[in-house]
């Protein structure tokens, strides 16, 4: 007889992942309904320097060419599309967890970002955005002369 362990939040975890989410992942800006009925959602970070903000999106399997980055009213957008790759037609898949379809992730921008400036790169499957900081203005004293 094998003795298994039971965990309470184990159950709860299947019951998250049959519902096609995770806690604690909200579907606010989840990836579009791909034919298999799963969201896919690409993790973002964002990192500060005295010189710019980056986001890092991973975007593993996806082409430079299917990803786009937009600025509008102080929001950056990514989005693109994580395609499905046929396989060899002898090739028989017996489980595919990866997700696959449309995507989307916005961002609202700090008043300090130099939005002229901009500009992204990609590399190993990491999408990287940086936003440079528009130079700090310091204030200058006024003179008041005696009318």
């Amino acid at each position: 007889m094998t003795l298994v362990t039971w965990s309470p939040f184990r159950e709860f975890e299947d019951i998250f992942n049959r519902l096609g989410r995770r806690p604690g992942r909200d579907l606010q800006f989840a990836g579009v309904n791909d034919d298999s009925g799963q969201y896919w959602r690409p993790v973002a970070n964002i990192s500060e320097t005295s010189q710019e903000y980056l986001i890092k999106a991973e975007l593993p399997e996806v082409a430079k060419d299917a990803i786009d980055v937009t600025i509008n009213d102080g929001v950056i957008t990514i989005k693109g599309e994580r395609r499905y790759a046929k396989t060899a037609d002898d090739e028989q898949q017996h489980r595919v967890e990866s997700l696959y379809g449309s995507f989307a992730r916005r961002f609202t921008l700090p008043p300090d970002v130099d939005e002229s400036a901009i500009n992204a790169d990609s590399k190993d499957g990491v999408l990287t955005v940086h936003l440079p900081k528009l130079e700090v203005v310091e204030p200058q004293q006024i003179e008041i002369k005696a009318g």
